[in-house]
């Protein structure tokens, strides 16, 4: 399992496709032509006890109906296809190597946002980012709040007023009721 800070995820695995080991994947990459290459390493992180190789070589990478597929040297078949499901490909990398390719406008890296402070507009504590989902219409914040509740906020500019990496926090405007979906 990777635990590299400067791990990028670059996609998670999904269902098998065809009898030969590909895979479908949610692409977490602005640039899935750069880095699904033949060739490419990336290491993995899955569930324990699934037997899922730390690291995996990209043998063919294509798309069908707008959705990735990928194939792997160490993965021959369907029935290894299936166990990868789940599993989150990273790539290890410097802030020198995609130094430059972010763009505030063009959004953030999962790695970047996990662990930043949620505050309020008047600067009172929230809670944490866990986590990112990269979504085909928006993204959602995963947040830990203080708590102890899991919610997801909608990454958007209107409820996500700020983010700010180098103070270590980003500011949320939740719409009333917006933590209090669980229980309706």
């Amino acid at each position: 399992m990777a635990s590299n800070s400067d791990a990028l995820l670059v996609a998670r695995i999904g269902k098998p496709h065809g009898l030969r080991g590909e895979v479908t994947v949610q692409v977490h990459t602005d640039d899935p032509m750069g880095r699904f290459v033949a060739g490419q390493v990336f290491d993995t992180e899955a569930a324990p006890g699934t037997g899922v190789p730390r690291r995996l070589t990209l043998a063919t990478a294509r798309k069908h109906r707008e959705i990735w597929l990928l194939g792997f040297a160490e993965i021959p078949d369907r029935t290894g296809a299936e166990s990868l499901r789940g599993t989150r490909l990273l790539l290890d990398v410097t802030s020198a190597d995609i130094e430059g390719e972010e763009d505030e406008d063009e959004g953030f890296y999962e790695h970047d946002l996990v662990g930043l402070a949620v505050h309020d507009p008047s600067g009172a504590a929230l809670g944490e980012v866990t986590g990112l989902l990269v979504g085909a219409a928006q993204d959602l914040l995963e947040v830990r709040l203080s708590d102890g509740r899991d919610v997801l906020v909608p990454f958007v500019e209107a409820i996500v007023t700020e983010v700010d990496l180098d103070g270590g926090h980003v500011v949320v405007d939740a719409p009333a009721g917006l933590f209090d979906l669980d229980e309706a």
